[in-house]
């Protein structure tokens, strides 16, 4: 066995106290233990490095020689072990560094601009990378470092990554306001009726958050168009007969009319998710506590 697998931390304490203070019961009460157990401390450092180290007399303790020359070296250990457990000192404003992040269109809209005048005001060095959310790819994305911070909803991210709620939010139906067949109340029965579309980002899925909803109630609905973000939605929706589920936050919109159901469809949180890696990471932690900060005011309402 190696000497350095023989000694831990309290030796090295025990070793350091006696050079300073030359006296067990003293040593005992720095330390907050019993002078028996600093005595026993001395005695395993003394099989360990094959010196007596400190000689008993009638005030004390008093070193020898070697563990005198020992003592620098002693300090220097031990101050840059504290070094080692300090918090790293953070300041935004020196840090060059790039960071990315991976959402739908729904979290560019919504929290990407408070985020760069956040970044600009604050940070100025930190370069943004803003990519599409490839649902496929999340978890090698954030395993690799591809990816620092994903936003999205619960429904699309690994569940046992570390996550943090930014804001509750709800999807409105809506219509163009030239289609005939949408009003402004209407039952889950006549808005299954009109084809609709679904947002599946990377997917091209024909399924989305409101079909099981709609299938709960008994109405399947007949959706004829796929498309990966809510802009594209929007836009599709608004030149043509189809309907859909846009969250309230992209809202309103004056090519589009609002279709208010007699039962409310279930909403979503966004999220903030990473990889446990990242979890310590100061400029990780930074940008987190400010999206918090950003979110603070939506969490509120609701």
């Amino acid at each position: 066995m190696s000497l350095l697998s023989r000694m831990d931390i309290r030796q090295l304490r025990v070793l350091q106290g006696l050079l300073q203070e030359r006296n067990l019961s003293r040593v005992a009460d720095q330390m907050g233990v019993t002078q028996q157990a600093v005595s026993e401390q001395l005695r395993k450092l003394r099989n360990t490095l094959g010196d007596r180290l400190f000689i008993r007399t009638s005030n004390g303790v008093i070193p020898t020689p070697y563990a005198e020359s020992l003592q620098p070296k002693v300090d220097h250990i031990l101050e840059a072990l504290a070094d080692l457990l300090q918090p790293e000192q953070f300041d935004p404003a020196t840090q060059d560094r790039t960071f990315t992040v991976s959402s739908t269109d729904l979290e560019q809209k919504v929290i990407l601009p408070h985020l760069v005048k956040v970044l600009r005001e604050e940070a100025p060095g930190i370069r943004l990378a803003v990519k599409k959310l490839e649902l496929d790819q999340i978890t090698t994305a954030l395993v690799t470092g591809e990816v620092d911070l994903v936003i999205s909803n619960p429904d699309f991210v690994p569940e046992h990554y570390p996550a943090l709620m930014l804001y509750p939010e709800h999807y409105i139906c809506v219509a163009s306001v030239s289609n005939p067949a949408a009003k402004k109340r209407m039952s889950v029965r006549e808005v299954s009726a009109i084809p609709q579309l679904v947002v599946s980002p990377s997917r091209g899925d024909f399924t989305g958050a409101a079909s099981r909803w709609f299938e709960h109630q008994g109405f399947p609905r007949n959706v004829v168009l796929s498309v990966p973000t809510f802009t594209a939605a929007k836009a599709c929706i608004a030149s043509s007969d189809l309907c859909g589920f846009i969250p309230s936050r992209l809202l309103p919109d004056p090519e589009l009319v609002e279709i208010g159901l007699e039962r409310s469809i279930p909403g979503f949180e966004v999220i903030a998710v990473w990889h446990q890696r990242s979890g310590q990471d100061v400029l990780h932690r930074w940008i987190r506590e400010r999206l918090q900060q950003i979110c603070e005011p939506w969490r509120a309402r609701g």
